[in-house]
């Protein structure tokens, strides 16, 4: 066995120790939905709870899937796929995201300052997520085979480092403050990530650790 598949079952062995992720992968492998994937935070966020001992589906705000459906760009055909699919899993206690990657083209740039070019297939979007350890898609077949999609590998994920990721663009003054508000929220609820910060962007988490120890001693030295 390879470095990398004894890395993709490690993978695999870890997201399916959510029982929610589990669930709906279970459900959607009957789906006709256009080349859908499970991804997101739910994916990576639940092996970074499994390395750091924590419940596998704690700490995680929401399960997104995506679809690509180039035939109807409009919001109100995203929110009516979204109904149906939050219909299909209204017993479960989670919140799911279900995003058209075709159209994230339409608002990206408004929500977040900088263009994002027309994706080509669902891949695309993941492709794009702004660290390398966030790049993961994940789904089942109608014969029970697992689909794993890593661009990135299985290193930065497991290592738990947060890589800034430079394929939309590398413009920090536009994605950088995202990136690092991002790590910041992460690194107070996963303690041993380790970040590289985006490029003129603030501080990494092994800096804003410094910072409050720092701030730490300079309480305790002014109590004296």
């Amino acid at each position: 066995m390879t470095l990398s598949l004894e890395k993709q079952r490690r993978f695999e062995c870890a997201v399916l120790s959510n029982e929610f992720i589990s669930s709906v992968l279970g459900k959607m492998r009957h789906s006709d939905l256009p080349g859908w994937y499970l991804s997101g935070g739910c994916v990576f966020q639940t092996v970074w709870n499994v390395e750091h001992g924590f419940h596998a589906a704690a700490n995680i705000l929401d399960y997104d899937l995506f679809y690509f459906d180039g035939s109807d760009l409009s919001e109100r055909a995203e929110q009516v796929v979204g109904e149906e699919v939050r219909r299909m899993f209204a017993d479960l206690p989670i919140e799911i995201e279900v995003r058209n990657q075709a159209r994230v083209h339409l608002w990206y740039e408004e929500e977040y300052g900088a263009p994002c070019p027309a994706f080509q297939r669902c891949e695309d979007g993941i492709d794009g997520f702004l660290a390398t350890c966030c790049c993961f898609g994940v789904r089942e077949m109608n014969n029970e085979q697992r689909v794993i999609y890593a661009p990135h590998g299985f290193d930065d994920l497991f290592d738990l480092v947060v890589r800034p990721n430079f394929v939309r663009t590398i413009d920090s003054r536009t994605l950088g403050p995202v990136y690092e508000s991002k790590i910041l929220r992460w690194c107070s609820v996963w303690p041993r990530l380790k970040s590289i910060p985006w490029p003129a962007a603030g501080p990494s988490c092994d800096a804003t650790t410094r910072l409050r120890r720092t701030t730490r001693r300079d309480r305790q030295t002014q109590a004296r």
